[in-house]
C-alpha cells in the first residue's frame, strides 16, 4: 500500500478525506466539505497540504477551497464546473491522470449527479473517491444529468476490480438500506441491512465499501434485475431512481 488514507465526519453527514504518498508524504485532501474540520484533521495527523482533488461543484464539496488554499497554500485541481463555486488552479478532465507524489489517480467520468462530476481511481492500490456518484447502497441524486449518463458512470465505477475499496462522501447508508429492502427481497441485502443497522445505532461508519459488496447489493446497479420488465438497462435504472425519489420510508 502506498496510500494512506484518513476518513473524518464533518459537516452533517458528510466525511471528509485526507490522502498521503507514503513514499513522498504529499497530501491532497478530497473535495473540500468543511475548512475547518479538514485544517482540524491535518493538525491531528502532523501533514500539510499540498492539494485539494474536487469531484464536483456543490458547497458540501467545494464549499473550504478559498479558505484551504488561503491557509496552506495549497494547489486546488478539479473539473471546471468548480468554477461555479471557487476558480481552481488547474483544470482536470476525465481520461488524464494526476500524480500524489508516486500515486497515481485516474480520472473517471461520472457526470449524472452534475454534468461534469469526476471520481479519483488508484489503480495500483485498487482505492476509488466517487464523490455524490455511488453511495454504499446508493447513488447520487441526478441534479444536472439523466438517467442515461448516470447509469453509464456507475458502469465505469462497478468496472473496477471487486476488491476496490470505495471511499464515497456521505453516511445516507441507512436509509438507502431502508429503501433498497423495499424493492429487492435477497439474502444479501438483508444480511448487509441488518450489519448497516447495528453499525449505525453504535455510530459507527459504514463507508468506505467495496465494488463487490455494492455489485451484489446496490439497488441502483441491480437495476436491470430488480426491473426485468424494462428491457433498457439505462430505463430500469431511471426507475430505480426515480422510486428511490419518491420514497418515504
Amino acid at each position: 500500500m502506498t496510500l494512506t488514507v484518513r476518513q473524518f465526519p464533518c459537516l452533517s453527514d458528510n466525511y471528509g478525506f485526507l490522502v498521503r504518498d507514503d513514499a513522498t508524504g504529499q497530501v491532497a485532501c478530497i473535495d473540500t466539505p468543511d475548512a475547518d474540520a479538514i485544517l482540524a484533521e491535518l493538525d491531528k495527523a502532523g501533514w500539510g497540504l499540498d492539494f485539494v482533488l474536487n469531484t464536483h461543484w456543490h458547497p458540501d464539496h467545494a464549499g473550504g477551497n478559498n479558505a484551504l488554499k488561503a491557509a496552506t497554500g495549497c494547489i486546488v485541481i478539479g473539473p471546471a464546473e468548480v468554477s461555479r463555486i471557487a476558480e481552481p488552479d488547474h483544470v482536470i478532465q476525465p481520461g488524464e491522470s494526476f500524480m500524489l507524489g508516486e500515486t497515481e489517480f485516474e480520472v473517471i467520468d461520472t457526470g449524472g449527479h452534475t454534468l461534469g462530476h469526476i471520481s479519483y481511481f488508484d489503480a495500483k492500490d485498487h482505492i476509488a473517491f466517487v464523490g455524490d456518484t455511488l453511495f454504499a447502497l446508493g447513488c447520487g441524486r441526478l441534479f444536472e444529468g439523466d438517467a442515461a449518463q448516470m447509469w453509464a458512470s456507475l458502469q465505469r465505477i462497478a468496472a473496477f476490480p471487486d476488491d476496490t475499496t470505495v471511499y464515497c462522501a456521505h453516511e445516507y447508508t441507512a436509509a438507502n438500506a431502508r429503501f433498497a429492502l423495499s424493492v429487492d427481497d435477497s439474502a444479501p441485502l438483508k444480511t448487509r441491512a441488518e450489519a448497516i443497522f447495528a453499525l449505525r445505532e453504535q455510530g459507527k461508519p459504514t463507508v468506505p465499501t467495496t465494488i463487490a459488496l455494492e455489485k451484489a447489493t446496490n439497488p441502483f446497479l441491480r437495476a436491470p434485475l430488480l426491473r426485468p420488465d424494462i428491457a433498457d438497462p439505462a430505463e430500469a435504472f431511471g426507475a430505480v431512481r426515480a422510486a428511490k425519489d419518491a420514497f418515504k420510508g
